[in-house]
């Protein structure tokens, strides 16, 4: 069976600037605040992190399809992503993801297009949550840092906030099709500065380990939070 096309990652930059699409983001921002966060319980520490100006990495623990609509909530910047191609095929979730701030990626692939895209948004000077450990993980480990998000930090000068989400899994595990209310929390670690200059392989690697240890940190905090 043929992939349906998807829209096109231009088309995604375009939709998200409109006026319309502010407006919807808003809209949403607020319907998380007052209805998801208040359902969950979620308790929000260090969300004062989210205020920092310019370029900002948001780089956040990933253990559901909660966690984008959670941090977002939890700050009062707009924040972008990168979305997965298969949502930008219909077309009514295709102008919902870009409303929202999302733009395409070819999921397991070089996609340079997206990276190059991700650039341009944080050259803009936006915020822009980009997942350290890739897909959705499981679990209270930290599954390894991905070098693409040191990458991108280093070729545009953005600071990365490591944010640490618990209860999320139990609310929306994989699969779910209903949202269980238990007791959420997120964390916002301090900003991490943007390693400067050229950098090797082994320096790449050796940075987002350190990100990985302090997205660690601030994930123990989260879990013990809805446990108190």
């Amino acid at each position: 069976m043929e992939e349906k096309p998807a829209k096109s990652l231009e088309w995604a930059q375009r939709v998200g600037h409109n006026r319309s699409s502010l407006a919807f983001y808003r809209l949403i921002h607020f319907l998380i605040r007052m209805l998801l966060h208040r359902w969950l319980r979620t308790r929000i520490r260090g969300a004062e992190h989210l205020s920092t100006e310019g370029p900002v990495i948001i780089a956040p623990v990933h253990r559901s399809n909660l966690d984008a609509p959670l941090i977002a909530g939890a700050g009062t910047r707009r924040m972008r992503a990168l979305g997965k191609r298969s949502l930008f095929t219909n077309p009514i979730s295709a102008w919902v993801c870009a409303a929202l701030g999302a733009i395409p990626l070819r999921r397991g692939e070089a996609d340079r297009d997206a990276m190059r895209a991700a650039r341009t948004i944080l050259d803009d000077g936006e915020m822009m949550i980009v997942f350290p450990e890739g897909t959705r993980q499981s679990g209270e480990r930290v599954q390894g840092v991905f070098d693409g998000m040191t990458y991108l930090a280093n070729k545009t000068g953005a600071v990365i906030i490591p944010i640490g989400i618990a209860g999320t899994e139990a609310a929306l595990p994989s699969g779910s099709k209903g949202i269980k209310r238990v007791p959420t929390a997120v964390v916002v670690g301090e900003p991490i500065a943007a390693p400067e200059g050229r950098m090797s392989r082994p320096a790449l690697t050796a940075f987002s380990e350190d990100v990985g240890a302090r997205l660690q940190a601030v994930f123990d905090e989260a879990n013990e939070l809805i446990r108190t």
